[in-house]
């Protein structure tokens, strides 16, 4: 859910009426290295030593007689340079040819293999409004939604926010990448927030009502949207994973505490969803994913030089501490006070009830692990907003991710230099 460093100190704008005087290097708002809303895009892992070598391949294949073999190769070296440059490109490649066979096969129903994979399976027979229950079927579905986000968020930062980040203003790639990386969060946030609410305010539970959470348990079977909502939540967090527990960025900073953050959001998903603790899921869902738009946008408004960040940046603190910690400690507090009084409280694998003394401390204890990281990572929010409201500092201490940036800009300035030298030699 979010990202902030605390070695990131704020640049104030109360100094906006001479911004030729502002250092904006120096500015830490958009630094705050909490959660995950900087994970980083496909297109920016590979290094240009790799695109190197797949142009030289190709080059070598070019260069022989043209065989069949060597048009294979050819068209396969061209794909692998093209899913490099694009690398949107691979998942919607594999997503259409999926949905081309599941098309062709003029067979839409749930016989289909492929049917659960494109939508929601288990539907109640006979329920009106359409009920959907639950398998192990989902995980295809969840499966499908990990490719379709690699593929959107790749689509939405290369073809869109790419091209926008230059028509702002911004020039060094680790400026254009941050900027895209949250503008990325605001376009999901922006969708997932009010569409979480969205499906709260048709429950009984609005406004997090933590006594609905357990009056009608087991919750087996949810409408379509709400299932939707739920599985899609599941695919955006396991793609984030993969792409933290490969390793296929550089690990930042707070690595261990992300990873950390990740496993438990993984179980609480996981196991919310098989043992019919789902509206509680809801809930986490909607306090995290507030609290992260309102600090995607605080950051990307500070990229910007907004005169919106300050005020933006105060309504940040408040949202994150309302829903972090007020909302979540309240979730905490019902599964104390509610959990064993309000609805069915036994363990019964036939019946499918599983609210007993064996998942209570089990309940509690994830949301409380997420609660550590919040508390941690609120520290942090603290400190720099001391510093940046109450003492108005601009200095600040340098950031790992912005010797990053600068360690990314001298290798593009190096690039630069060797292909102007390769052209006067040539």
């Amino acid at each position: 859910m979010t990202n902030f460093n605390v070695n990131d100190s704020i640049n104030p704008v109360a100094h906006l009426s001479l911004p030729q005087t502002r250092r904006r290097r120096h500015s830490s708002v958009g630094k705050f290295d909490l959660g995950d809303t900087s994970v980083r895009a496909l297109h920016s892992i590979p290094s240009r030593k790799v695109k190197d070598a797949q142009a030289e391949d190709l080059n070598r294949i070019i260069s022989k007689e043209a065989t069949d073999e060597d048009v294979l190769r050819k068209l396969w070296v061209s794909l692998k340079i093209l899913g490099s440059r694009h690398t949107w490109v691979p998942p919607l490649l594999l997503l259409a040819f999926l949905r081309l066979v599941y098309w062709l096969s003029n067979n839409y129903t749930a016989s289909n293999p492929l049917h659960a994979f494109f939508d929601l399976s288990y539907e109640v027979p006979g329920s009106n409004p359409p009920m959907y229950g639950k398998g192990l079927k989902d995980l295809v579905f969840v499966f499908h939604m990990m490719i379709f986000f690699t593929f959107f968020r790749e689509f939405v930062m290369q073809v869109v926010l790419k091209p926008l980040s230059g028509w702002v203003g911004l020039t060094k790639r680790g400026k254009k990448q941050r900027f895209m990386e949250q503008s990325y969060s605001i376009v999901y946030y922006g969708i997932t927030s009010p569409l979480g609410l969205y499906i709260m305010y048709h429950t009984p539970m609005w406004f997090f009502k933590t006594a609905e959470f357990y009056k009608e348990y087991p919750h087996l079977s949810h409408q379509y949207l709400f299932k939707l909502y739920y599985l899609g939540q599941a695919g955006f967090w396991a793609q984030q994973s993969a792409v933290l527990m490969l390793q296929l960025e550089k690990p930042r900073k707070d690595y261990k505490e992300l990873v950390y953050h990740h496993i438990v959001t993984m179980l609480l998903i996981g196991l919310s969803y098989r043992f019919h603790f789902t509206w509680i899921g809801l809930a986490v869902y909607i306090t995290m994913d507030v609290s992260d738009f309102f600090l995607a946008s605080s950051k990307t408004l500070n990229y910007l030089d907004s005169a919106f960040t300050t005020p933006f940046f105060i309504t940040f603190i408040v949202v994150w501490f309302y829903a972090r910690h007020y909302l979540n400690i309240k979730i905490l507090i019902s599964v104390l006070t509610e959990f064993r009084t309000v609805g069915p409280f036994e363990l019964n694998w036939e019946k499918q009830y599983y609210k007993c003394s064996i998942s209570e401390p089990i309940v509690f204890t994830l949301i409380f692990l997420l609660q550590l990281v919040n508390i941690y990572w609120s520290v942090l929010v603290i400190r720099i907003g001391y510093r940046y409201i109450l003492l108005d500092i601009r200095r600040d201490e340098r950031s790992d991710d912005e010797s990053t940036e600068e360690e990314e800009d001298k290798e593009d300035e190096k690039e630069r230099l060797k292909e102007e030298l390769k052209q006067k030699s040539g």
